[in-house]
């Protein structure tokens, strides 16, 4: 019974709680001028510095194909894939992705 008791203390705390936050959200007027200014101010802002950083790691990245290092654990190919020439996964790009025997076009 004790456990009841506290079940609904926290049910009438959340009740309480989503009772206030839907009360502020009632003034329209002044919680869209705030959702304005926090767009502006936080959201704004924060979508630039983000792509500032993407831009910035763009310039330092490498375009220089990987080391192979044909691992035995790695490439592993049971069974053919079922497209293209079955040596291939589905969405193979020639320059990162390397075959169990090397990238494509390098004889080394």
């Amino acid at each position: 019974m004790a456990a009841y008791g506290r079940i609904s203390l926290l049910g009438s705390a959340l009740g309480q709680a989503r009772r206030q936050l839907s009360a502020t959200a009632g003034h329209g007027d002044q919680a869209s001028k705030t959702w304005k200014i926090l767009s502006f101010v936080v959201a704004l802002p924060g979508v630039a510095v983000c792509m500032l950083n993407m831009f910035m790691k763009m310039q330092h990245h490498s375009h220089d194909q990987p080391e192979f290092i044909p691992y035995s654990h790695l490439r592993l190919r049971s069974k053919r894939f079922p497209w293209g020439d079955g040596n291939k996964s589905l969405f193979h790009n020639s320059h990162v992705n390397a075959l169990p025997n090397g990238y494509e076009g390098h004889d080394e």
